[in-house]
């Protein structure tokens, strides 16, 4: 169905398709109410009769409708005329993250960790408001021209509830992104949206999927049972921070992930200010049963017996056995020789010990631990924290994991905590953005962008602060500023074209972001090829993309062909009788007929058989040329179509 050019709702004008997706169409259109260009998603016709489709399509629109994120598409309107079902969206200029790691291949560390920490944020905003993606993946995440990301297609996101199954009773989503709950059709919650996070991240950092097969259900059984390589293999420049982050987000029991999206954005933040930082904490995962010396069978029955039978049993062997009891008494001396100098070899190795578990300690715990394990305990530069009181352990490495041992006198390095770093919120409102930022770093806060337009503060400038200035706060907070773009709406003069030639005017045009339709008239008293007409008058302040219709004058003018008419070749000719009783049965002439278009040109009743004909004919495009000789033997008729355009010249023969 083509619905370019349609007005929906009396309102959104569909301008052109901009893409397709398994169950709708989205368009580009102008909404004539509030002046501006939208995206408009419609469901296609197969589905509008389809009642769970139309639910899945509503349950999209009321989802995101009810997100206000500036890394979340937003949603305008939704709504229905008959089964045309709509929900009109914001409009993003830009390219999937899929097409720019397609284009780029592996990104920068540090560009990867700035469009998660938007992912992250987007997603902590949903799974609050009870609403869980499923379907994060490098497709459904725009990067704008400005660097910024934005998640959309929700449309499979469902409310959560105590018994939220996969939507509709199929695995929905893609199947190199599924977390393996998914993968397995069960329970699915905001820690599977936390996994995909993760293989996009592994993704944006290698430039290749974690897993990879030849059939969906082969690369759905690798998310349920292997372990992906680790970034860091794949590319040695990842930070060994961000390298955990991947790998805990990726965890196949969702117990040992990331338990919230809030807690993913504290380390992607924390990895940007220390990269190399050993804060990822990763929860105990279950060990190996240890090595265990199981009895034989024979071994139990010995020992059962009295002590006293059994040296009267080992004396009468031996004495019964002489030559034997040497044999095997050689080989017992052999075996204790072996047994005593591998004894010598492990008593001068270096013993292992297991690694004690630091968090949540105080230094002088923590110390007196690491010492009573034979560890050597290294203090690293210390570091503030919110949620770690002055002086306990920030993070330990090698991190804790149980029966994970290293040998005697390891380095164990430490992070101790110096507690909470406050710092006061400047007043960033009627600043510009760039001294708004610089204001907020220099009080050790992160920051947050978040445009919007405005009629009364003009572009560039910030508009509110949603953190009250003076306010004490944790250094290292983000504070989101708004900060104005104008009204939203790019306009620009009209240029005058008149007179112009087409591929002139078309410059001028495209040049000041307008766009161009072009019609043709015919006005003989106008120069050819010159614009005669503009639809919008030059100097007229218009919207960017307005379309400005031209008409230029194309003058139609006449081209001559000659016709060529071989007689000689189509009558074979006349030659003189030899036999004296055929004279007058054969005639040296014929009559010949010329038309052009069905009209006759040229008609001479006597034409000598053996002349050539030649007639010019003239006209503006195709003309049809039939030609009639007749003679004794009857009438020839010949025809032909002749693109005036194209040919100058034409033989019948």
């Amino acid at each position: 169905m083509n619905l370019e050019g349609r007005l929906i709702a009396n309102r959104y004008e569909i301008i052109e398709n901009v893409g397709n997706g398994g169950m709708a169409t989205v368009y580009r259109a102008k909404d004539h109410i509030l002046n501006r260009f939208v995206a408009v998603k419609i469901l296609k016709d197969e589905f509008t009769t389809d009642e769970e489709f139309i639910k899945r399509f509503r349950s999209e629109a009321q989802a995101v409708a009810s997100l206000n994120h500036p890394n979340i598409v937003g949603v305008y309107d939704v709504g229905n005329e008959g089964n045309l079902y709509y929900i009109v969206m914001e409009l993003i200029q830009g390219k999937t993250l899929k097409e720019v790691i397609s284009l780029e291949g592996k990104l920068s560390w540090k560009w990867s960790v700035n469009v998660a920490i938007q992912i992250a944020s987007a997603l902590e905003t949903a799974h609050k408001n009870n609403i869980v993606h499923r379907d994060i993946k490098p497709h459904n995440i725009i990067i704008t021209e400005e660097g910024i990301a934005k998640v959309t297609d929700f449309g499979i996101a469902k409310a959560v509830s105590n018994s939220t199954i996969t939507a509709f009773g199929t695995t929905i989503g893609s199947v190199h992104y599924f977390s393996p709950e998914h993968a397995r059709g069960g329970f699915t919650d905001a820690k599977s949206d936390l996994y995909s996070l993760g293989v996009v991240m592994y993704e944006m950092l290698t430039g290749k999927v974690p897993f990879d097969a030849d059939t969906p259900v082969s690369i759905a059984l690798m998310h349920m049972q292997q372990q992906a390589t680790q970034p860091i293999v794949l590319n040695p420049t990842i930070p060994s921070s961000v390298n955990k982050i991947v790998i805990k987000a990726m965890q196949k029991d969702a117990n040992l992930r990331y338990q919230s999206a809030s807690e993913m954005l504290k380390d992607l933040n924390m990895s940007l200010k220390n990269p190399d930082g050993n804060f990822v904490f990763m929860k105990d995962m279950e060990g190996d049963f240890p090595t265990q010396k199981i009895p034989t069978m024979y071994d139990e029955e010995i020992s059962k017996e009295n002590p006293e039978k059994k040296g009267q049993k080992k004396e009468s062997f031996i004495k019964k056995h002489k030559v034997l009891s040497f044999t095997i008494g050689a080989f017992l001396l052999f075996f204790l020789t072996i047994g005593i100098t591998y004894g010598g070899l492990k008593l001068t190795q270096v013993k292992e010990v297991e690694i004690p578990n630091l968090a949540g300690l105080t230094k002088e715990e923590a110390k007196k631990k690491v010492e009573d394990a034979k560890l050597v305990w290294v203090e690293l530069e210390p570091q503030f924290s919110p949620e770690i009181p002055e002086g306990s352990i920030i993070s330990q490495d090698p991190t804790y994991m149980e029966n994970f041992k290293v040998k005697e006198k390891s380095e164990i390095k430490v992070v101790i905590s110096k507690g909470q770093d406050l710092t006061m919120v400047p007043k960033v409102v009627g600043m510009t953005k760039d001294e708004a930022i610089a204001k907020l770093q220099e009080a050790n806060l992160l920051y947050e962008v978040v445009e919007e337009t405005s009629k009364t503060v003009e572009e560039g400038y910030v508009i509110s602060q949603e953190t009250e200035p003076n306010k004490q706060v944790n250094a290292g907070e983000t504070i989101k500023i708004h900060v104005s773009i104008g009204t939203g709406i790019e306009q620009v003069d009209v240029p005058n074209v008149l007179g112009k030639t087409e591929a002139d005017a078309k410059k001028l045009l495209t040049d000041a972001k307008l766009k161009v339709e072009v019609l043709y008239e015919e006005n003989k008293s106008n120069e050819n090829g010159k614009v005669l007409k503009q639809s919008i008058e030059s100097g007229k302040t218009v919207d960017v993309e307005t379309t400005v219709v031209i008409t230029v004058n194309k003058i139609i003018e006449n081209k001559t062909a000659t016709i060529t008419i071989d007689l000689k070749s189509i009558t074979g000719g006349y030659k003189e009788p030899t036999d004296t009783n055929t004279v007058g049965e054969v005639k040296k002439t014929a009559k010949v007929v010329i038309k052009v278009d069905g009209k006759s040109v040229s008609e001479d009743p006597s034409v000598d058989k053996n002349k050539t004909i030649k007639q010019q004919v003239t006209g503006t495009g195709s003309v049809l040329i039939e030609i009639e000789i007749t003679d004794e033997k009857g009438t020839t008729k010949r025809t032909h179509t002749l693109d005036l355009t194209k040919e100058t010249a034409y033989t019948f023969q």
